[in-house]
């Protein structure tokens, strides 16, 4: 701490009483001088300690700032509901181009107009409080009118000595997009289950009667190659119900410790011969340190033979498929299967894997949904698809490995509630 008010305060002193020896002739070293000079002393040793804890606050403050605007959450702090600072990640989250279009302007201004009473009742409340209220959601504006989801927190503070509210927050528009995917893809998978239970089983039925005749039929003339086509048809359609009916519902799954480069050559084995009358390649390279994994080794046989039977009828001129397998972050084993067709659409890419949608003329969409079942819901998994139209497709598969935890834990697990 400096020490210049009580240099100066005594220097004063000194000086009073030195004009007083030389003018008017009065002794140096009085009572009055020493009294005075104490005083001086003692006022410049609270001006100096003032001045300190004054630099001190100034530089907290300064210090506060340059924290609060490095911060990556948005921060406003509004006082009488006027903007009076933003950091740079609320800046970037409203579209503006600098500090200066937002302050002075006022918070609820940019709040829809549906939620602007919440923001009254929020700012009333808030002033009440002394601890921060809890989050909450607000649809807003940014200066260039378009719509985003901002989930605030809000807390009374002093800033500048003023009483303000500093609201801190998290845009939260891109997760409600997901959750709002998740629950229409979640009400389509109801929908789809209520509507397979019923009608599976009574299509089955006759399908299979109508199977045996048309068999006995080419038993008798099995020249007629429309009988082929027929019962071939029927097997179509009866590869259609069995999807119908694992998606109402799926059987009781029994889950095994197994290695997942097994599971995949032995498929890569099983699919070959479809894959040479395509004249396609399939080459696997797989990083050697794979731990295994907690599955049920069918369910995802059949997720790899639809997926390669995907990719091979997307190469009809033939092609390569590689399948890429390897360790990520979070002891998680990443499966690529990357083919080199013809594409598909970044526009149809959002829909895939919703019932009834498919890239194939006589698809049902069924294969993949049922794909996605069996990775994200029966193996926690999680599946992603990249494409690029004259390029290929690209579907990553990523399954956690084997922890310890998990051993300790039953084997027997429902791939689904029944």
């Amino acid at each position: 701490m400096r020490r210049r008010g009580q240099v100066v305060l005594v220097l004063v002193s000194i000086i009073f009483t030195l004009y007083q020896y030389l003018v008017d002739n009065e002794s140096f070293f009085t009572l009055d001088f020493f009294i005075f000079t104490a005083i001086a002393w003692f006022v410049g040793f609270q001006i100096d300690v003032g001045s300190y804890y004054e630099q001190k606050a100034r530089l907290s403050e300064e210090s506060y700032r340059l924290l609060v605007d490095s911060l990556p959450e948005p921060i406003f702090i509004h006082h009488k509901n006027k903007i009076i600072y933003v950091n740079k990640a609320a800046v970037m989250m409203m579209g503006a181009n600098s500090t200066q279009e937002l302050i002075g302007r006022s918070f609820g201004e940019f709040i829809a107009p549906e939620h602007k009473e919440r923001w009254e009742m929020r700012m009333g409340l808030v002033k009440t409080e002394n601890k921060p209220l809890h989050h909450i959601e607000y649809k807003m504006m940014r200066l260039d009118q378009s719509i985003f989801y901002f989930e605030v927190s809000c807390l009374a503070i002093t800033f500048d000595g003023k009483n303000a509210v500093l609201a801190l927050g998290t845009d939260i528009t891109e997760r409600k997009e997901i959750t709002s995917q998740f629950v229409q893809k979640s009400e389509k998978m109801a929908m789809l289950g209520q509507m397979s239970a019923g009608i599976a089983h009574e299509i089955r039925n006759p399908l299979t009667a109508i199977k045996g005749f048309i068999q006995l039929l080419k038993s008798d003339d099995d020249k007629n190659e429309y009988l082929e086509i027929v019962l071939s048809e029927i097997e179509r359609i009866n590869t259609i119900v069995g999807e119908f009916l694992f998606l109402a519902k799926p059987t009781a799954d029994v889950f095994q410790k197994k290695n997942i480069k097994n599971i995949i050559n032995d498929v890569v084995t099983f699919i070959k011969a479809q894959s040479n009358l395509y004249n396609t390649q399939i080459y696997t390279m797989m990083e050697d340190s794979i731990p295994m994994i907690f599955c049920e080794e069918n369910r995802l046989k059949q997720v790899f033979l639809n997926l390669l039977q995907n990719s091979i009828e997307a190469m009809p001129n033939g092609g390569i498929i590689a399948i890429t397998v390897k360790m990520i972050e979070g002891e998680q084993i990443s499966i690529q299967i990357a083919d080199q067709g013809m594409g598909i659409e970044e526009e149809r890419l959002a829909t895939l894997g919703e019932p009834f949608y498919t890239t194939k003329e006589k698809g049902t969409g069924l294969g993949l949904m049922t794909c996605y079942k069996i990775i994200e819901e029966g193996h926690r998994g999680h599946m992603s698809i990249e494409s690029t139209v004259g390029k290929g497709t690209t579907v990553q598969i990523i399954l956690p490995s084997l922890t310890q935890e998990m051993l300790g834990t039953s084997i027997h697990t429902k791939f689904a509630k029944e």
